[in-house]
């Protein structure tokens, strides 16, 4: 049978599309997407909290959530799932997640201020 940890890895592969657009690449572990790991025997299921209700990721989430897991030895079927959008707050990224985004937009800033100057 499949672990949890073993399925977590594989969710690291997960870049959040948005995070990646903004120069951060967040995985969805970092993020705090990861709601909750179910193994039942082969079957695994995965449940996911996206950002906001407006998010138009989720079928890009379930997609790629579902290639990776299958892939694992013991594993015959994922099933995944998304939430509403309403429990996710910017506290549950990691703190790797928030020095990250931090670092992204510190050098954001100073290019724009540098762009000013200029």
């Amino acid at each position: 049978m499949v672990s949890e940890t073993a399925i977590r890895d594989k969710l690291e592969d997960v870049i959040d599309p948005c995070s990646a657009a903004n120069g951060s690449d967040l995985n969805i572990i970092e993020m705090g997407l990861l709601d909750e790991i179910l193994i039942e025997g082969d079957h695994v299921r995965v449940e996911l909290m996206v950002t906001s209700p407006m998010c138009t990721m989720v079928s890009y989430f379930i997609k790629e959530v579902r290639n990776e897991v299958t892939t694992l030895p013991g594993v015959s079927s994922v099933e995944v799932s998304a939430d509403n959008g309403l429990r996710w707050t910017p506290s549950m990224l990691t703190e790797e997640a928030q020095t990250k985004r931090r670092r992204v937009l510190e050098a954001r800033d100073e290019a724009a201020a540098t762009d000013e100057l200029s």
